[in-house]
């Protein structure tokens, strides 16, 4: 992670206008066919979460927007991406995790495994530290969810990835979730490129 001048950027505009804004966050909703990923995880017996997980890695690793994030009253860039998830762990509770994000599916996939793992025996969150960007998500498959709008806190200004349960109609299964993000980081423009990729990404598993 290092700061950068906003005024070099193409984020120059953006940053006039949003860093102090009261609530310079914003929510889109989408739905998304999610077919093969659950035809993916059930042949290869993968984690439907851990797919996904991936999945938003490889999407945002697309969109350079992801690597910039406003911290604090600066701007910084970052070199790599990570995405954090919610581990229901041994004690009962929750704890987050955040998982570093590589091209390579079997790699994320150990990584997956191994840390929600230390984890879920830990209690205790892992965290990947400056170094990474990091895209929050939270997967409330206790019921069906049309969208979410997470609170702004101020202090983490991390895009967001929100979803519920999963619905099945005729031969597609559908997934609605939503998207958070801070309006400094990106565009409307970008989150919907973004969202279209993490489409792509979920067709793309073979």
């Amino acid at each position: 992670m290092r700061k950068i001048d906003p005024k070099q950027t193409k984020r120059a505009a953006a940053f006039a206008l949003w860093m102090k804004a009261p609530m310079p966050m914003v929510t889109l909703i989408k739905t998304l066919d999610i077919t093969n990923l659950i035809k993916f995880s059930r042949k290869h017996h993968e984690k439907l979460n851990m797919l996904m997980c991936w999945c938003i890695g490889k999407a945002a690793s697309q969109i350079e927007e992801f690597y910039l994030l406003p911290v604090g009253d600066q701007l910084m860039q970052y070199d790599a991406l990570a995405v954090n998830t919610v581990v229901a762990a041994r004690n009962g509770g929750i704890s987050t995790c955040d998982l570093p994000f590589s091209t390579d599916l079997e790699r994320f996939k150990q990584d997956y495994l191994r840390l929600t793992r230390q984890v879920y025996d830990s209690c205790e969150p892992y965290n990947l530290g400056d170094e990474y960007m990091v895209i929050g998500t939270s997967a409330l498959v206790e019921t069906e969810i049309d969208g979410a709008v997470n609170l702004y806190a101020g202090f983490y200004q991390n895009p967001f990835v929100i979803w519920g349960r999963y619905r099945k109609k005729l031969f597609k299964t559908k997934l609605p979730l939503s998207f958070q993000f801070h309006h400094t980081q990106m565009d409307g423009g970008h989150a919907a490129k973004f969202l279209e990729a993490l489409q792509q990404a979920i067709n793309g598993l073979k």
